[in-house]
């Protein structure tokens, strides 16, 4: 019985640190040499917040121009402009369109904040010269995609203010050469982080098949170590019913992806570019990788540049393009809800947690209390479960003495002798006798374990507590506690519970155990401080819950076990044998 609750103890505690290490992150892509990282349309991975002050994003020359110096015979008609910027502005979001291009140069999230505090850029602030903005249209010409990546387009607004319904921004190009293009991007207030896309292009009146260039994604591209969910950016595709996160490194190997999908595009931890349910039965996705070198940082901006190819001109396909919270991409697919990485085979248990602990905060105002308000719930309805495992445990820990005098009868026979197996059967008589189930203090408490892995899946992925304060010196529950207070609390209630929990191990097995909350605490100091206030609250519960069992079912009664001879005295109608009174 005490291997098998020590067995489920440890299992919890590899699976939810060993899943990491079967499923890490992708590695981080090694910087590539200088002359590697100038092809456009490479992407970073990276973290949503800056560390350093970003570069102009809107003076990227067009690609050609970029390569060599020199533009192409279509572009010589068409020279190159400033272009004007055009402000989209919703409860969430304020966009800037440039009319060179009629390109996406800045997406900022007005809910979301970067390291500075100022709303977070999702555009690229760290992309190279040469690589397109956002929303670049492209052409199988070289010279027709130069042309429209330098071109001013016409809009037919100088600014959008969308409060309600939906509004449109049109970009209009003629080119002298005979290069028409128009794109459309269709706004919703219903959906703030999403825009609908329709293009065209033609040359001499013949459509031509368009690609819609992304570029570098996502954000600033730096991967910050202090942070303890940081994963850099990549290639995410949902088709055939599967999503697949693809790692950096393995980007050379299948750079194109084609067909049908539900989504694709490049996230991070937090963040998605996407396009979605494209209405075209096949599209080509083409995904690159790229470094950027940033003086004073070795590691650089690690991106991924990413594009889609439309066989015909693409009518109002969806991007979405915002934070990787549960009602927003709902809102915009009920399949995008994919993009947050539960874990697998927990959404059905992750997702009704996840809006538990948005419905409290709605209420409260602070994750921090909403997240004990939540744990305590929690407890409160495992109550039963846990009670009635320490009853059992109390139970094994009365007949213990009684059943290490039947294991030491038996501790000289071998294995393979058949006689051993005896002692399996006295011990079911004993537990018969005694009303004991050796399964049943182990299986209240498997039962609560896929509600801990949920609750570590939650917290990992929330972007509900990317940023959220509690209290003191806790200003990301997303992040590691500063000062360590919370890791090392858990660890002392960690082991306050553990002496209060009746145990029938062996004195080496205790020492074991002991050593287990120093070990949690080492492995806990770099955790979430949300992860860390979940345990530390469900540890003082787990104590407060003890007490009341113990007072419940008293204190554990003293047995004294019995020499062999004894325990095989048999009564006989009403009285003893001879040989039972002689035994006495």
């Amino acid at each position: 019985m005490e291997r098998r609750v020590l067995l489920a103890v440890l299992l919890s505690f590899v699976v939810l640190y060993g899943y990491q290490l079967l499923f890490p992150p992708p590695p981080e892509p090694k910087p590539a040499a200088a002359g590697q990282q100038s092809s456009p349309g490479a992407a970073t991975a990276g973290s949503p917040q800056s560390a350093s002050p970003a570069p102009d994003i809107t003076q990227r020359p067009p690609p050609a121009e970029a390569e060599s110096g020199q533009s192409s015979p279509a572009s010589a008609t068409t020279p190159a402009v400033t272009g004007r910027d055009i402000v989209v502005e919703n409860p969430a979001v304020r966009a800037v369109f440039t009319t060179r291009g009629a390109a996406l140069k800045s997406w900022r999230l007005k809910k979301y904040r970067d390291a500075a505090g100022e709303p977070l850029e999702l555009v690229a602030t760290h992309a190279p010269p040469g690589s397109p903005l956002p929303f670049t249209l492209a052409t199988d010409d070289p010279g027709v995609s130069n042309t429209l990546a330098s071109s001013a387009f016409t809009p037919n607004a100088d600014a959008l203010t969308v409060t309600a319904g939906t509004r449109t921004l049109q970009f209009e190009l003629k080119d002298a050469s005979g290069i028409e293009a128009r794109k459309t991007f269709t706004f919703s207030a219903s959906q703030p982080y999403s825009v609908g896309v329709t293009a065209a292009v033609t040359r001499g009146g013949q459509s031509l098949p368009i690609t819609v260039e992304w570029g570098p994604a996502i954000g600033s591209g730096i991967v910050q170590k202090s942070r303890t969910y940081n994963p850099p950016s990549q290639p995410i595709v949902y088709q055939d019913g599967t999503v697949s996160r693809v790692s950096v490194d393995k980007i050379p190997a299948q750079p194109v992806y084609e067909g049908a999908f539900k989504f694709v595009g490049v996230d991070d931890h937090y963040f998605l570019a996407a396009l979605v349910k494209p209405k075209q039965q096949t599209v080509r996705v083409a995904y690159q990788p790229l470094v950027v070198p940033i003086p004073g940082d070795p590691n650089g901006a690690h991106y991924v540049s990413w594009s889609a190819r439309f066989p015909l001109a693409p009518k109002d396909e969806t991007y979405f393009f915002g934070p990787k919270n549960i009602d927003d991409l709902l809102a915009v697919s009920p399949d995008l809800n994919q993009a947050i990485h539960f874990g697998r085979f927990l959404d059905w248990l992750v997702i009704p947690l996840l809006r538990s602990l948005k419905w409290i905060n709605g209420y409260v105002g602070n994750y921090g209390w909403s997240l004990i308000i939540l744990t305590m719930l929690i407890n409160l309805a495992m109550f039963p479960l846990r009670h009635k495992s320490v009853v059992s445990m109390r139970k094994m820990q009365e007949v213990q003495p009684e059943v290490k005098a039947i294991q030491d009868r038996y501790s000289k026979m071998k294995m393979s002798d058949p006689a051993r197996s005896k002692m399996n059967v006295e011990l079911m008589n004993l537990y018969r006798e005694r009303g004991v189930n050796p399964a049943s203090g182990c299986v209240p408490m498997l039962l609560t374990l896929p509600v801990l892995f949920a609750f570590y899946s939650m917290l990992s992925v929330a972007i509900e507590l990317r940023g959220a304060p509690f209290i003191g010196w806790i200003h990301d529950l997303s992040s590691h506690d500063p000062l360590f207070i919370t890791p090392v609390l858990m660890g002392v209630t960690m082991m306050i519970q553990q002496r209060m929990t009746p145990s029938t191990a062996d004195p080496v097995q205790q020492k074991m155990m002991l050593v287990m909350p120093l070990v949690m605490t080492g492995m806990f100091l770099w955790a979430a401080s949300g992860l860390v206030l979940y345990w530390t609250v469900s540890n003082v519960w787990g104590i407060g819950q003890q007490m009341i069992t113990n007072r419940l079912i008293g204190p554990a009664p003293q047995r004294t076990v019995r020499p062999p001879a004894e325990r095989r005295v048999k009564r006989v109608g009403g009285g003893r044998t001879d040989q039972a009174k002689g035994n006495q």
